[in-house]
């Protein structure tokens, strides 16, 4: 009865180094992906180190041999001057050695070399000596050799004395090449723990950083993560994180102040127009139905302005990609003026045209915020300059004779939904967000919007609205006062 027993093939070296590779490629911990890589990297190379020194030992053992052989032809071919040679060289000449005359005939060999053909190597042409290797020699001890051929003497009485030696194996020198060796699993150890130590260090602050990332909601976004001491990309790393969290911390707190301050501004003309309609309904007999009309189409209209404003604000936080074109802020600010009739007297004062590249509706949105606040604010006259700044800057002045604003709260105008106490009563018609809006129109635009004192020193608010302009040779037309 025969048994079929099945056998095994053993998996090559060459699969399962491409096993390793796959395993370090694909590892989830980076770690072990570098540790692998490092390892295999200087498996690699020291194999490749290991093979070179062993091609050197061997081409430094056929060297010593061939120098050996060298000596050795040398001293035979002085034997040949002081003594005669018969055919069979002494007994004290164990090496390979065969003398040949002029014609490339035997005339002595010593015992390895006995009843051999001639060698069948070149002689020296120039040089008194050559060596190489020859695989076609008929010898004892080896399939290819490393031959030495010496002339001695000229003409008739030329000899050509043959050295012989076995070429060296791959391993001539084996403890040598077997402590060489040893040294690839020591070179891979250390190679393989310094690497591993050092993954782990600097691996060691990215860790505290998830850590500290996954302990971090919505309501504790004041914490940061740990910033490394030293300066490399974990660092920086870090550090842009800290920066997210301060604008995510800062957008947060902005969203939860505007939330709140929108439903403020809603609730106020909602609980008006409530109150309006509760009362004509309790006492429709004693209502004044027109001016009950009046009071809910005022609240009506404030709450129309507070809702046309925050889709404004929401469509620049959105998308600032608008569409753009060649402006005339000079004609804008004249159409804008003209639009609609104004408690105070509005001057224009222009240099020419000034054009800007920018969105005629996000523009002319921003003048008229500008013109509206003046002329809420001013006693009795507002104007507006159009001019230009070096370098290549558009600058819009919209300057009323107010009562002004304090230093310390110029800053605090552009938030939303701020209206300062002192100006509350002539403000009664704003939402809040027309200046907010103001400011993100310019900064979309590349420019800026600030509030700042008079230039002749009188009571009132200057604001300063500052583009970059786009010059043409039509920009240099003379421009006038109009009012």
């Amino acid at each position: 009865m025969e048994v079929a027993i099945p056998v095994r093939r053993r998996r090559s070296l060459g699969v399962l180094t491409r096993r390793i590779w796959q395993v370090a490629l694909r590892h989830p911990e980076i770690r072990v992906r570098v540790t692998l890589s490092a390892v295999l990297s200087a498996l690699v190379l020291s194999t490749a180190l290991y093979v070179v020194l062993l091609a050197v030992v061997r081409r430094q053992v056929a060297n010593d041999i061939v120098d050996d052989l060298s000596r050795e032809g040398r001293r035979i071919g002085t034997l040949l001057h002081t003594e005669t040679l018969g055919p069979r060289l002494s007994s004290a000449y164990v090496r390979r050695v065969q003398i040949q005359d002029g014609e490339g005939q035997v005339i002595a060999a010593s015992r390895p070399m006995e009843g051999r053909p001639p060698v069948r190597f070149p002689a020296p042409e120039g040089d008194a000596r050559r060596a190489g290797r020859s695989c076609k020699v008929d010898a004892p001890g080896g399939h290819c050799f490393l031959v030495v051929v010496t002339r001695e003497g000229v003409g008739q009485d030329q000899r050509l004395v043959y050295t012989l030696a076995p070429e060296p194996g791959l391993l001539p020198r084996p403890l040598l090449a077997g402590l060489l060796a040893l040294g690839i699993p020591v070179i891979i150890g250390l190679v393989g723990w310094g690497t591993w130590m050092s993954a782990s260090r600097t691996l060691r602050p990215v860790e505290a950083i998830r850590r500290e990332l996954d302990e971090i909601t919505a309501t504790d976004l004041e914490r940061r993560v740990p910033v490394p001491p030293r300066r490399d990309e974990v660092a920086l790393l870090a550090r842009s994180v800290n920066a997210t969290l301060d604008r995510l911390e800062k957008a947060v707190a902005r969203q939860r102040a505007f939330v709140s301050d929108v439903s403020h501004e809603l609730r106020s003309p909602l609980t008006g127009l409530r109150m309006e309609l509760e009362l004509a309904l309790s006492a429709p007999d004693a209502t004044d139905l027109p001016e009950t009309l009046r009071a809910i189409l005022d609240n009506t209209d404030r709450l129309t302005a507070v809702v046309d404003d925050l889709l404004a604000l929401a469509r620049l936080e959105a998308d600032r990609d608008f569409a753009r074109e060649t402006v005339d802020l000079t004609e804008l600010v004249d159409q804008e003026v003209l639009r609609r009739p104004r408690r105070a007297q509005v001057t224009v004062l222009s240099e020419g045209p000034v054009r800007v590249n920018g969105g005629r509706n996000e523009l002319a949105r921003l003048l008229t915020n500008l013109i509206d606040n003046a002329d809420r604010h001013a006693e009795s006259a507002v104007t507006v300059i159009v001019g230009t700044a070096l370098p290549a800057i558009a600058l819009v002045e919209v300057i009323d004779d107010g009562i002004g604003i304090a230093p310390e709260d110029r800053e605090r105008v552009f938030e939303r939904f701020t209206r300062l106490a002192e100006g509350q009563h002539r403000d009664a018609g704003g939402t809040g967000l027309g200046l907010a809006i103001s400011r993100d129109i310019a900064e979309a635009h590349g420019g800026t919007l600030a509030l700042t004192d008079r230039a002749d020193g009188s009571p009132g608010a200057r604001f300063v609205l500052r583009l970059p302009r786009t010059t043409s040779a039509q920009e240099r037309s003379p421009g006038g006062s109009r009012p």
